[in-house]
């Protein structure tokens, strides 16, 4: 890379990665049927168990976290199954998508986006469609920033013969979300999140009740059948070809995450975010999100200013990659995540960046005001 062309990513997936894991990572590709192999993956069981805060099997694949949405859809369902779905961003709108593709029967909650999704409304569909099959939705709507009440919604389901079927891709690891106790039925996951990896594994875990369903459902499946992988694991292997150096590079993460411990982990990132918002709120700029996550701060493009135009001079000139929106927010909001090998002053950087981009575009702003307002913020968290 030139030395006059550093560049910083500060988008919400692929995330910067951190030395240790690309050295593992850089590791010699060893065959995946070998006890070597074996003996890793042990390990790796062992600390998705933790992260996910179940007692049950994490099981992965070499995909994208879409893979492992479309994964819970094929394991958990049959043909003209009904299922609810909460639809309040890009997200929502793809798990819509995947049960319509297998031919399952969605009943939408439409959530303006911004917005969380409310208890008493799930609780009033739920009642409503007594033997829908699953409620699908998301844990944080990445595309809006929103931090769904997950907790309130399992206290509904767990009684119920509804499953509970939460993407958290860009939530697991950042807040508490202890799948067991919660009594969540299934959760997802991806490694270009808090995981600070790249992006290619996806995580699947199921409670017990779940797993029921995986031995009933009647769509096709190969690829994603949880059955070869709840087989495979237990001979200490995988069903097919693993992504052997990412996996490598997660056993690195995952012993960090142990070392420092879950709890350190959230406060870190609620730190980062705090912070962030408090820098966007100096600046006299509007946040998207009502119900704000912690993974990312979604900021309004402010009025006269081009959105797309901003994105581009922050990541051409001053080689800072952070999110526009998606569908209908494309150049309306800035998307700054918060996800994967990230400090304090990476939020320094950002809403310097965003500052100085905004001014250049001919935004009048107090230059130095959102950085001050995040240094405060640290200071006073320390």
């Amino acid at each position: 890379m030139d030395l006059l062309d550093k560049k910083y990513l500060l988008a919400p997936g692929p995330v910067p990665v951190p030395p240790k894991a690309l050295l593992a990572m850089a590791q010699p590709v060893i065959h995946h049927r070998l006890p070597e192999f074996s003996a890793v993956l042990e390990t790796i069981r062992a600390d998705l168990k933790y992260l996910f805060q179940t007692r049950n099997d994490v099981f992965f694949f070499a995909s994208s976290g879409t893979g492992a949405m479309e994964a819970c859809v094929v394991n958990l369902f049959s043909p003209g199954d009904k299922v609810i779905v909460v639809r309040g961003g890009k997200f929502g709108e793809r798990w819509g998508e995947l049960a319509e593709t297998y031919g399952l029967e969605p009943v939408y909650i439409d959530v303006q986006w911004g917005l969380p999704v409310q208890v008493e409304v799930v609780k009033e569909v739920l009642t409503t469609h007594p033997k829908a099959k699953g409620l699908l939705m998301q844990a944080h709507e990445t595309s809006t920033g929103v931090k769904h009440p997950v907790a309130e919604i399992a206290a509904l389901t767990r009684h119920t013969e509804t499953l509970l079927v939460v993407d958290a891709i860009s939530a697991l690891g950042v807040y508490p979300l202890p799948m067991d106790e919660l009594g969540i039925d299934v959760m997802v996951a991806g490694s270009q999140k808090s995981l600070a990896l790249p992006p290619g594994l996806s995580f699947v875990a199921l409670s017990d009740r779940a797993w029921k369903r995986v031995e009933e459902a009647k769509l096709p499946r190969y690829y994603f059948d949880l059955r070869k992988e709840k087989k495979a694991l237990g001979r200490s292997t995988t069903a097919y070809t693993p992504a052997v150096s990412l996996l490598f590079g997660l056993s690195a993460i995952l012993k960090r995450l142990r070392e420092v411990g879950l709890e350190t982990l959230f406060a870190h990132y609620a730190r980062l975010s705090g912070a962030c918002r408090a820098g966007i709120e100096a600046l006299g700029l509007e946040l998207f999100s009502q119900a704000p996550c912690e993974a990312l701060t979604i900021v309004k493009v402010p009025e006269g200013v081009d959105g797309l135009q901003l994105m581009k001079l922050m990541r051409e000139k001053y080689h800072v990659t952070m999110a526009g929106g998606q569908a209908k927010l494309k150049g309306k909001v800035v998307r700054i995540a918060h996800l994967g090998y990230q400090s304090p002053l990476d939020v320094v950087l950002a809403l310097s960046t965003l500052e100085m981009a905004l001014s250049e575009l001919g935004y009048k702003l107090p230059l130095g005001a959102g950085v001050a307002a995040a240094q405060k913020y640290f200071l006073q968290e320390v």
